[in-house]
């Protein structure tokens, strides 16, 4: 045989061979803030979707294949998002779990929307996610106009407040929360204060003293722990002792940890029902406890995010991304948060809030509406 045509032979051989090596598996992107001061969510969400990643190659797989993950860290920052983004796509993934930022999610949904991949968030809240109408952007958390309406709700009807502060970190999640829960005030509290903080800052003792002064009621906070535990801290210092109040970007250990424990005590923040007692639940966080330890409050969405995601790529029998988004607008899919249904723009049908306080160092359910 000519040389040429048996190193050609060869060189198609080594070829098929790689193709068919990448066709034996499926690929999942996790992306989310895996560095940095936000590294603890990104963290969350990994172990959650790893934990429904193993549960389903030990049963086999899906579509007869292994499932691998691709893990990108968006370092909490809209450029890097966009840019992992592309790198995620580049890579073949078939679906994507993240990211936790609405700021993140927002720009990075246009690339996976352009790239026909089907993404679902276990944590971005900015209504604006899902007010593209792209077809395959989903997420398993509620958004911001629902729970700025509960803390409004809980500030008016049970705190019974009249002069407000509001703070957010400028981020689309942070200003955007913060937006909300000052639209459902209304006229029924005097704002006192409405501002903006840099996110990252470590000092935010002018803004609060100048905030003291207005003489509010509450401080709502529209932004992520690590702001949130410093504001509160901080607060207390110069003797600004009134109820704090945030979203769900704050309900995390290191809030507490960061404020204190004593300054964070009677604190409120909204988020969804304690999956403690969800009965679906239960089986989910002891594998979970026993894999990673305590759970982080967006865990359980991650877990349900890629299960949900898994379950729809079996159903459609293909990977193939407008297929997969079909099956994940048409199917109700039962997960450990429960029974979950999207409806036609990729927002959960059912998104309760409740408010929670923090005492005795931990969050506890306090009030639901």
């Amino acid at each position: 045989m000519n040389k040429r045509i048996l190193l050609s032979l060869c060189a198609i051989v080594f070829l098929f061979g790689c193709v068919k090596k990448e066709d034996a598996v499926i690929k999942i992107g996790i992306a989310g803030p895996m560095t940095g001061d936000q590294a603890k969510m990104g963290t969350d969400f990994k172990n959650g979707v790893s934990l429904a990643v193993e549960e389903w190659n030990a049963r086999g797989g899906v579509l007869g294949k292994k499932i691998t993950t691709l893990v990108e860290d968006d370092q909490h920052d809209p450029k890097q998002a966009v840019s992992i983004a592309n790198k995620l796509v580049n890579s073949g993934v078939v679906g994507v779990i993240g990211h936790f930022n609405s700021s993140c999610s927002i720009p990075a949904s246009d690339v996976y929307n352009r790239a026909g991949i089907p993404m679902i968030s276990p944590g971005s809240t900015n209504p604006q996610l899902t007010e593209k109408g792209y077809p395959g952007v989903f997420r398993v958390c509620g958004r911001d106009d629902q729970q700025g309406k509960v803390g409004a709700d809980f500030v008016i009807q049970q705190l019974k407040l009249k002069k407000i502060a509001v703070i957010h970190d400028k981020t689309t999640y942070g200003q955007g929360l913060a937006d909300e829960f000052k639209k459902f005030i209304g006229d029924q509290a005097e704002i006192v204060y409405y501002g903006g903080i840099v996110q990252g800052d470590k000092d935010f003792k002018t803004v609060l003293t100048s905030i003291k002064d207005k003489k509010p009621e509450l401080i709502y906070f529209g932004g992520i722990y690590p702001e949130g535990g410093l504001l509160v801290k901080q607060s207390r210092e110069i003797g600004l002792t009134v109820p704090f109040m945030s979203g769900d970007g704050v309900i995390d250990p290191k809030f507490i940890e960061i404020a204190g424990p004593e300054a964070a005590e009677g604190t409120y923040l909204t988020f969804s029902p304690d999956p403690a007692s969800i009965p679906s639940a239960q089986s989910f966080i002891e594998q979970y406890r026993k894999r990673y330890g305590e759970l982080g409050p967006y865990s359980i969405y991650a877990y349900d995010a890629a299960n949900i995601m898994l379950k729809a790529i079996e159903a459609a029998g293909v990977t193939e991304g407008k297929a997969v988004a079909g099956k994940l607008h048409d199917m109700e899919f039962s997960g450990a948060l429960g029974n979950i249904k999207f409806d036609a723009k990729g927002d959960v049908t059912a998104a309760p809030y409740v408010v929670w306080i923090t005492t005795g160092g931990k969050f506890v359910e306090h009030w639901k509406p």
